[in-house]
């Protein structure tokens, strides 16, 4: 058997003779790819037991979103305890201290990249030159547990750090207030994660695009209606219109069965008589499939939830000072006055 060209003695001897450090610029001082995406999957909390983010079932009970900021603190000892099989004496202890701010701002611009590397858009050297440069700011998110996660897989997540108008188009909101998602994904059938780049000022969960739905309506008496939307296919939700639902009728068999043309007259009588009382309010033009659709169709539907919700200490302060709880605004006119029924 060949001898080994270089000892493990040899080995130790050479390196504690020569104390020179690696400067920080060196390639060689740089931390690999795959622990450079472990270590910034770690600080999104990707890989961490669910029992460490929520210890007792009662903090997170069905039906229940909680809005919660990430204490650094916390993910940088969870870094220091994933780096801290390789260190064996202080001199591997006094490395890491030498080296932890790097890793720290290395770390920083790597979190950034990690929803990237999750849906697989990009591989590890593009994904790193897109996510920008700078310190990390302050991460937010919220845990989701609701039949809604399972029942929407595909839930689309934005948040805001401005004013967005109710029933607003993504399209149309200026990109500025738009915060990063830093991760979403679904931790069981019915649990969802999310966290942001930022402290967001309106939260909006909004069902899946793909799915083409008839907007009909069950009112509190056992009715059907659709809700009366403008030409833009928005509800018509003005103060001073109050009458904004049109009855659904049913064909003389009594299967539950819609008699559709007769709902296509009744929305022109309806638009006729909104006409009449508010010249500028148009319903859309029943000159064909187009026109029909708009009325009928139920758009995807959005949950807001916007307020203020707590105030975070300083760094490291490793606790959140609740000061008002986040309040849901219900969008919809119709589910609003349901709520309001139900609720004193």
């Amino acid at each position: 058997m060949r001898a080994p060209w270089l000892t493990s003695v040899a080995a130790l001897t050479g390196r504690m003779v020569n104390p020179t450090q690696l400067q920080a610029p060196a390639p060689d001082a740089q931390m690999p790819p795959y622990m450079e995406s472990f270590l910034a999957h770690l600080r999104l909390l990707v890989g961490v037991p669910f029992d460490y983010l929520v210890p007792d079932s009662r903090l997170l009970p069905d039906e229940s979103i909680r809005f919660f900021y990430l204490d650094r603190s916390w993910t940088d000892r969870l870094v220091d305890g994933a780096i801290s099989v390789g260190k064996i004496g202080t001199r591997e202890q006094a490395h890491h201290q030498g080296q932890n701010p790097v890793v720290t701002s290395q770390l920083d611009v790597s979190e950034r990249m990690v929803r990237t590397l999750q849906r697989q858009l990009k591989d590890f050297p593009a994904a790193k030159a897109a996510a920008g440069k700078g310190p990390a700011d302050i991460v937010t998110g919220f845990l989701l547990r609701s039949a809604a996660v399972s029942g929407w897989p595909h839930m689309d997540v934005r948040a805001f750090k401005g004013q967005v108008a109710p029933g607003a188009d993504p399209s149309t909101i200026d990109p500025s207030l738009a915060l990063p998602l830093l991760r979403l994904e679904r931790l069981s059938p019915s649990v969802l994660i999310a966290l942001f780049e930022g402290i967001p000022t309106l939260v909006w969960c909004e069902e899946p695009h793909q799915g083409v739905q008839f907007g009909v309506q069950e009112t509190l008496h056992g009715g059907i209606v659709i809700p009366a939307r403008d030409e833009s296919g928005h509800l018509v939700t003005s103060g001073e219109v109050t009458d904004t639902q049109i009855p659904v009728p049913m064909r003389a068999s009594g299967r539950r069965v819609i008699a559709v043309g007769q709902l296509r007259k009744d929305i022109i009588a309806k638009d006729a008589s909104l006409h009449a009382k508010f010249p500028t309010l148009h319903l859309p033009a029943q000159t064909g499939a187009a026109g029909y659709a708009i009325s009928v169709l139920n758009p995807p539907w959005r949950q807001r939830f916007e307020g203020q919700g707590g105030s975070q200490p300083g760094a490291g302060g490793g606790h959140f000072v609740g000061s008002i709880a986040v309040a849901a605004t219900i969008e919809q006119p119709t589910l609003r006055l349901a709520v309001k029924g139900l609720v004193p």
